[in-house]
């Protein structure tokens, strides 16, 4: 139990690292033009709902909750899908790797395989539908998460 846990820390750390440099790497063309979540933006917010609900909600659940045990590979060994709440970790990312990661998957982005159910949405989803439905994301966390969100998304400039 004890490798097992020490293996899924390992890939946790190897994962961040990719998610933190491997978007700016991968991605410098016009694709990083203006990908900036727009929370406050009240219109693209209510469309931003609208994706959502029909495109991850079934995943990530309705109230943005994730599905359970979403840090433990399942029996086949998938990831669940995480919470886009406070509880989760999609605030950890900037605006950019979380734009890139729905548009084109993660796979794409780490360069190898990796078991998840998560589809690419490029061939689903506008660009300005997937900046909605983060847009949408983000409006439902608090102040001082979004102030913090804010401030990786500095630093990731």
């Amino acid at each position: 139990m004890k490798k097992f846990v020490v293996l899924i820390l390992s890939i946790f750390f190897v994962l961040v690292s990719i998610f933190y440099f491997v978007p700016s790497i991968l991605f410098d063309g016009p694709v990083r033009a203006d990908i900036s979540l727009k929370p406050d933006d009240q219109d693209l917010v209510v469309l931003g709902k609208l994706v959502y609900e029909n495109n991850c909600a079934l995943c990530h659940g309705v109230n943005l909750e994730g599905q359970e045990r979403w840090r433990e590979p399942d029996a086949d060994g998938y990831m669940p899908a995480p919470p886009h709440d406070e509880t989760g970790h999609t605030w950890h990312h900037p605006d950019k790797y979380l734009f890139l990661m729905t548009k084109y998957g993660l796979e794409e982005i780490i360069g190898q395989e990796y078991p998840n159910n998560m589809p690419a949405y490029k061939d689903i989803l506008s660009d300005e539908e997937i900046l909605a439905s983060l847009s949408f994301i983000k409006s439902t966390w608090s102040r001082e998460i979004r102030l913090q969100h804010d401030k990786i998304n500095e630093m990731n400039k």
